[in-house]
């Protein structure tokens, strides 16, 4: 197994996502041995910790989600024993002097070879501001590699998003600039390509020919709870759609690419987004919904959470008919939701065939073919055929071929995210023109929707979303075929 050095400066390194996701995915990477010996860890923030009570603060986090079967204390203590803090604050530009004495040291001692991470884990507002000092003080190494890698939100709508990445590609080259989408490196949405472009079945009817349409659903069971402050600037449209759904429906709707690499995939991704058709304000209300959610069993309305304003109009609650204007998928309508208070939590792809062209059984109703991609929480492919009922006469019945992931210990998206950044390989990270086109599509939906007062709440907590996000489907003659509200 290959070894990969680095040093890694996460900035943000007291923050949740370091807490909750970077320390156990690193702490995973470290115990299958994709880094041992050659790599070190720099958290700063404002916080003013010691190495010592960084250290535990990293152990806590990993005792705390890496499930127990799979480390030992001793294991615990030694990864744990590469990190160093430094109280940092990223308008200082002494402080850049100081870290980049500690990272020339610690480069020195784990022999890294001048490899460096940079994990910008804070507000995007200070991108641009981490970025010029990192180079005009040069931590950037002139041997080795060095990558930053930035989180969602990227942008607020393109405007925003276009100074963000020019005020990064000032001082690192395009190639270097990791935007990281955790839900790219989810096991299920990493197999979409494989089912697609593996098997010579779904490679021949994926197409408008043998598709009727498809539904994607990222449902929450949640309400807003602590990120109230941030959604109330940013609403499901710009938390979800713009990038989790839009990636996973590039996915879904992009051609084959030449080669299974990191280029050829992109370029065939932002094919795809760019093929979305952009709508007139009067497509956005005949192909999109948007809702809030009200009160339920035992649950505030969107309006009554804390830090919420009383007359909030910000959507809990996205449903929309894309149009995908490509030779592949001319025709084939792509359904999308997301929200919060939803009556379950799941991730799920719904690919809908076309119904048999002419039915031979006569008096018998055939059902269309569905393939179904569980992305969470069960990480199951199942496939919907028809087939003959085991009684007497000639009944059908509509029969799911399955498989579910029992791997307890595949790892988690973080975890591989990192491992291909280490690696190299944007394949699995979000390119700059993706942003662009997704942004493009995205803003046609606000700017229209910011013209009109929308009549919230319009949805009960615990339910699936707005009684306008059946009919949308309905219009088309379709239904969703996931609804959890409803037993077999």
């Amino acid at each position: 197994m290959r070894e990969e050095k680095a040093l890694f400066i996460i900035f943000g390194g007291t923050g949740d996502l370091a807490q909750r996701k970077l320390y156990p995915a690193l702490f995973n990477l470290y115990r299958r041995g994709h880094i041992q010996k050659s790599f070190a860890v720099i958290g700063t923030a404002r916080r003013p910790w010691t190495d010592e009570h960084y250290r535990e603060v990293v152990a806590d986090s990993i005792r705390g989600s890496v499930d127990a079967d799979f480390y030992t204390e001793a294991m615990v203590e030694n990864f744990a024993d590469h990190f160093y803090y430094q109280s940092h604050n990223v308008n200082d530009t002494e402080h850049y002097m100081i870290l980049k004495k500690l990272a020339q040291q610690l480069d020195d001692e784990y022999e890294i070879g001048g490899n460096r991470v940079f994990y910008l884990a804070m507000s995007p507002r200070f991108f641009g501001t981490i970025a010029e000092h990192l180079k005009t003080q040069k931590l950037v190494t002139d041997h080795g590699y060095n990558r930053v890698v930035v989180e969602k939100p990227f942008g607020r709508d393109l405007a925003t998003a276009t100074e963000l990445n020019q005020s990064i590609e000032k001082y690192f080259p395009a190639d270097s600039i990791f935007r990281i989408d955790h839900y790219l490196g989810k096991v299920m949405i990493q197999n979409i390509t494989a089912i697609r472009f593996g098997n010579s079945i779904f490679r021949n009817l994926w197409n408008n020919r043998y598709i009727d349409n498809i539904q994607i659903t990222l449902s929450e069971s949640l309400g807003v709870e602590e990120r109230a402050c941030y959604y109330e600037t940013a609403g499901a449209l710009r938390d979800m759609v713009q990038n989790h759904i839009l990636q996973i429906v590039s996915l879904l709707t992009m051609n084959a690419p030449v080669s299974f690499n990191d280029q050829d995939l992109r370029q065939e991704k932002i094919s795809a987004l760019k093929s979305l058709k952009v709508y007139t304000p009067d497509e956005v209300a005949h192909n999109f919904v948007r809702g809030q959610y009200g009160p339920g069993e035992g649950v505030h309305a969107y309006r009554d959470e804390d830090n919420i304003a009383d007359d909030s109009a910000i959507e809990t609650f996205v449903a929309g008919k894309l149009e995908v204007e490509n030779m592949n998928f001319a025709g084939v309508p792509v359904y999308i939701r997301t929200g919060k208070r939803l009556a379950t939590k799941a991730t799920r792809i719904d690919v809908i065939f076309k119904k048999m062209p002419t039915n031979i059984f006569p008096g018998v109703a055939l059902t269309n073919n569905v393939l179904s991609i569980d992305v969470d929480p069960n990480e199951e492919i199942t496939l919907y055929i028809n087939d003959k009922d085991y009684d007497t006469g000639f009944k059908m019945k509509q029969l799911p071929l399955a498989y579910r992931n029992q791997n307890r210990d595949c790892p988690e998206a973080y975890e591989k995210l990192l491992h291909d950044l280490l690696r190299g390989d944007a394949t699995n990270f979000t390119h700059w023109e993706e942003v662009k086109y997704s942004w493009q599509f995205v803003d046609a939906i606000r700017s229209a929707w910011d013209m009109e007062t929308p009549a919230f709440p319009n949805y009960e907590s615990g339910s699936m979303g707005p009684q306008a996000a059946d009919e949308l489907l309905a219009r088309d003659g379709k239904q969703w075929f996931f609804d959890p509200t409803k037993t077999n």
